[in-house]
């Protein structure tokens, strides 16, 4: 068999004006009450190593998920209200930190192997793992918020990509291609399929607009443990065999850039941005597999379980997918 070709992505430039981002100064680490149940790793900042191999997840943990993940979406939800021009990620963070305590919760990325902050808040040309900051977010730019929530002992984890005031179309059309790859990859989860088939899925719709997909930040298992195997490649790696079976939970988390997808990382050992400094976007659900299909497990009781049903046509119809989170229309001052 030939060698597949891979589609090579388009050059292009910042939106005029737009230089790359410069990280700000950070606050001081937010502190939990003494209440909020702490997972593992809250006190030593170490996560220690995860458990080998594969295991479904028991139906009292699923359920626990479901709370953590609705929990994690009205979290994002609570976020995505602030976003304006001018407010700054550390206001952000201090919003996700606030709306984790309020729902009983501990903010999961709050000191895992260190990292400073309650949020992740990447923007423009940052792949992932932005720390907030008092930079202020600037009309035209994006950001994707990534929360999650450690409740009920367990972590839902969520995040999605915003337009800040008015974003040029070239930025829009990326944010909208990069929604579209995360549920073409979660519409191919079902029992009996494989883990490769979720990348080839998203690579295809990303590549078919000409966009690049991120190879060195995968999708992961989540459960009671932050994240463990299975890892989920977003591009097709025909190695990555594993059988999805009823019962995984993991996450679907496609990194899409609008130019060569190679990741460098900031001195601070955490910010990864693209290469070329071309924008990039990323949506992520934390699913499980069911019976016939998959449930999106970060999404409130009212939203749509579009993936439930076999009839593919019916799963990448984007009038059944869950609505993007709103952000500020108009914000005083």
């Amino acid at each position: 068999m030939g060698r597949r070709k891979r589609r090579v992505p388009a050059a292009r430039t910042r939106p005029a004006g737009f230089e790359p981002v410069v990280a700000g100064q950070t606050s001081p680490q937010r502190s939990v009450p003494s209440h909020i149940p702490l997972p593992p790793y809250a006190l030593s900042g170490r996560s220690g190593p995860a458990p080998p191999g594969v295991e479904p997840s028991a139906s009292a943990t699923i359920e626990a998920m479901r709370l953590a993940g609705s929990a994690a979406r009205r979290v994002l939800a609570a976020v995505a209200a602030e976003i304006a021009p001018g407010v700054t990620s550390d206001h952000l963070d201090e919003v996700c930190h606030e709306a984790c305590v309020a729902e009983g919760g501990y903010p999961s990325p709050l000191n895992y192997n260190g990292y400073p902050k309650s949020l992740c808040t990447s923007v423009n040309e940052i792949i992932c793992h932005g720390i907030p900051d008092d930079r202020p977010l600037r009309d035209g730019d994006i950001v994707n918020c990534d929360v999650t929530i450690f409740v009920g002992g367990v972590h839902g984890d969520h995040s999605e990509t915003f337009l800040v005031g008015d974003v040029d179309a070239p930025s829009r059309r990326l944010v909208e291609v990069t929604r579209e790859s995360m549920y073409h990859g979660i519409a191919a989860v079902r029992p009996g399929a494989m883990v490769c088939d979720i990348g080839r899925a998203i690579e295809a719709r990303a590549e078919a607009e000409g966009y690049g997909v991120v190879r060195e930040f995968v999708g992961h298992g989540i459960g009671q443990i932050f994240h463990r195997l299975p890892n989920i490649p977003h591009y097709y790696d025909p190695s990555a065999r594993t059988e999805l079976v009823e019962g995984m939970t993991f996450t679907v988390e496609p990194m899409i850039t609008m130019g060569m997808p190679r990741a460098q990382m900031w001195p601070d050992g955490w910010t990864a941005v693209t290469a070329d400094r071309s924008r990039t976007a990323q949506f992520e659900h934390t699913v499980v597999v069911t019976p016939d299909g998959v449930e999106l497990l970060t999404v409130t009781d009212d939203e749509p379980q579009p993936f439930l049903v076999g009839d593919i046509v019916a799963r990448l119809d984007p009038a059944r997918w869950p609505q993007q989170l709103s952000t500020a229309s108009v914000r005083a001052g």
